[in-house]
């Protein structure tokens, strides 16, 4: 499957941006899907995670409350909501994705074998 995500820019401290990822090439919803983020110096760290069908979620405790992870099968498409944006949260913001037959989730990085190219999301203070 190929990846494609938008939606990053730049946005002040409070702010809100959506963040999408569409998928091509094969079927979206045999795949687990996930985001993960990297700041520069950083390693990259996983952000959130959805199952094939959206039921199960997870979220990293740095973005819970602020962060939704949600998708939408019919389009392809996974989107992380971000808001109550703060400067620690400025990365690259790239979406993973893993086959699977099951509805669990992942949430680390090697356990995923596409990616998209990342989008870059700025939060100003």
């Amino acid at each position: 499957v190929q990846l494609q995500a938008s939606g990053g820019g730049v946005v002040q401290a409070g702010g809100s941006l959506r963040l999408s990822c569409a998928g091509s090439g094969d079927t979206f919803s045999d795949y687990v899907m996930g985001w993960f983020r990297q700041a520069p110096g950083r390693e990259r760290e996983f952000v959130s995670t959805i199952s094939r069908g959206g039921v199960r979620k997870e979220h990293t405790d740095s973005v819970k409350g602020r962060f939704t992870i949600s998708r939408d099968n019919a389009k392809n498409t996974v989107y992380l909501q971000m808001n109550t944006l703060k400067p620690e949260d400025t990365a690259v913001y790239y979406c993973a994705a893993r086959s699977s037959v099951t509805g669990a989730t992942y949430t680390a990085a090697p356990q995923y074998n596409y990616w998209g190219q990342g989008t870059q999301v700025t939060v100003s203070s």
